[in-house]
């Protein structure tokens, strides 16, 4: 398969000013892309981009991924200053390390809320722009979604339905030529990472940066999302060496879609729930 050329692609990235958002910006930089960098902060985010170049190749724009209306008014300025939409990575996120005794409950919802919803909202906003340049929609979900943990149902269920999101989407939207995928990492160093290890319970469940539980250099974490980009691949798991566990979930994926979801019966089905839709 050949690769899907970046330059002069426009990629909007969410949560852009963390560290898999920063680290994930310049690398798609270095190969020509131009991008839409989204986060909370203004001043964050016009930063950031200031040092990838001039606003034609970078800028920033606020967008809050618990609001579908804020998405909506990015995605469109997005689109008016580039005049496209190519690829969309839905990176925003949040976790702790809390048991479900104990959470608080807006905590969880929160959770659920940025890590799932706010996916959902993501992509909400940006297919209409997407379709037209039958691009390429990427979640960044974790090995929380195949690996759950104690201290965790609100983070490992974000990250499960963010797999499970992005393969029921890339199912109706494969006749329209869209790609979608998720990136699944294990752990490595981000501020996020840093207070989990920090929690005591953190440290109790993960036994820090030892054994199994090992970072890996966030250049691979990154390296996996441009290949992801490039490759328009459906998953990626970030070390290849925990693919077996990944993937034991879902080994009769592939063909229960085969029998069950064929491109034309799928195709059918997208045009009845447009029309009723319409």
């Amino acid at each position: 398969m050949s690769k899907y050329q970046l330059k002069n692609k426009v990629i909007v990235i969410t949560g852009s000013t963390g560290g898999l958002g920063q680290a994930a910006a310049q690398a798609l930089s270095g190969k020509g892309a131009k991008l839409a960098l989204l986060d909370l902060d203004l001043t964050s985010v016009t930063a950031q981009a200031s040092v990838l170049g001039s606003d034609q190749v970078a800028k920033g724009w606020v967008a809050d991924v618990r609001s579908l209306e804020s998405l909506e008014t990015a995605m469109a300025e997005v689109t008016q200053h580039f005049g496209r939409i190519d690829v969309v990575i839905a990176n925003a996120g949040i976790g702790s390390t809390e048991s479900l005794e104990h959470i608080d409950p807006k905590t969880f919802e929160r959770t659920i809320d940025i890590n799932l919803v706010g996916v959902f909202r993501t992509f909400r906003a940006a297919l209409p722009y997407v379709k037209n340049n039958r691009g390429y929609l990427l979640a960044v979900s974790s090995m929380a979604a195949f690996v759950h943990s104690p201290l965790n149902t609100h983070y490992t269920a974000s990250k499960a339905g963010v797999w499970a999101l992005c393969d029921s989407l890339r199912l109706e939207l494969k006749h329209l030529g869209v790609g979608v995928g998720s990136l699944h990492p294990t752990f490595f160093q981000t501020p996020m990472m840093e207070a989990v290890q920090a929690d005591p319970a953190g440290q109790a469940v993960w036994s820090g940066n030892t054994g199994i539980w090992k970072y890996v250099p966030i250049e691979d974490v990154v390296a996996g999302l441009v290949d992801a980009i490039e490759r328009r691949r459906d998953i990626v798991i970030v070390p290849k060496a925990n693919t077996l566990v990944a993937r034991a979930p879902g080994l009769l994926r592939n063909l229960i879609e085969l029998i069950g979801f064929n491109r034309k019966d799928l195709k059918k089905t997208m045009q009845i729930d447009a029309k009723q839709h319409g």
